[in-house]
């Protein structure tokens, strides 16, 4: 896996009165994880944005496997997809990260435009992070050593 985890540490905030995080926060750490992951590539938003370019959401899913609760600590996993030069989709896993269970997983799709609002081609007008985004792809596609050994859902234990 060619990116380092994204880790979160849950909020009083981000729970309901029974101490369980609010289904709609983990969408908010998507988020965090996809932006630690282009600062990771050396392109984030604060570079893209400077450059003019913008990376919007066009959609995002999230299938809930089991409960985080305040203070627990969750890690991210993400891997890139697509990428198409205009386009590109993240996959997200979030497990606990003192035991590995499987607390969410999901996707996200993003694209790239100007300041108004056109589509924007990276492999026409930045072809080194076009070049960029390609080359994470390909290790993002490419299975982990061991893959096969992966850590129980809560419907396994």
């Amino acid at each position: 896996m060619p990116f380092r985890p994204y880790r979160h540490k849950a909020q009083y905030y981000e729970t309901d009165t029974m101490k369980i995080v609010h289904h709609s926060n983990y969408i908010r750490w998507m988020e965090e994880a996809r932006v630690d992951m282009l600062e990771q590539m050396g392109l984030g938003y604060d570079v893209m944005e400077r450059e003019g370019i913008l990376s919007p959401v066009l959609s995002v899913t999230a299938q809930y496997r089991s409960m985080t609760r305040f203070p627990e600590t969750v890690e991210i996993r993400v891997r890139l997809l697509r990428y198409t030069g205009v386009r590109f989709e993240i996959g997200y896993e979030i497990r606990d990260a003192a035991t590995g269970v499987l607390r969410c997983t999901g996707q996200s799709a993003h694209c790239f435009i100007d300041g108004s609002g056109a589509p924007v081609s990276l492999r026409r007008k930045f072809p080194a992070w076009d070049a960029l985004f390609c080359r994470f792809a390909e290790q993002s596609l490419r299975p982990a050593a061991g893959s096969a050994a992966k850590s129980k859902t809560a419907d396994e234990q």
